[in-house]
């Protein structure tokens, strides 16, 4: 006797989202419904996972101190390489 891990449920779609779903099957891009609805799972535990770790860089981000626009930034980056520089020939 096997066991199934399978439970056919019933669900509701409108008639557009039956339609595009029939329509993604039958063009071959997925074997079955099923395969759909895997992919578009995965998708959404990526997203999810991709939103936390940007949510996290973001706190870095935060953290790390006022923004600096790009020119100031490349500007005190320039400053700081000249006096490095300076400090490291004098020596």
């Amino acid at each position: 006797m096997t066991v199934s891990n399978v439970e056919k449920i019933s669900v509701a779609l409108t008639a557009e989202m039956a339609i595009m779903l029939k329509e993604t099957v039958s063009f071959g891009a997925y074997a079955s419904s099923s395969e759909l609805i895997r992919e578009w799972r995965e998708r959404r535990e990526y997203r999810a996972k991709a939103s936390e770790r940007l949510g996290q860089l973001w706190d870095v981000g935060v953290m790390s101190g006022e923004a600096v626009d790009g020119p100031d930034a490349m500007a005190q980056i320039q400053d700081k390489l000249a006096k490095t520089t300076v400090s490291k020939t004098a020596a």
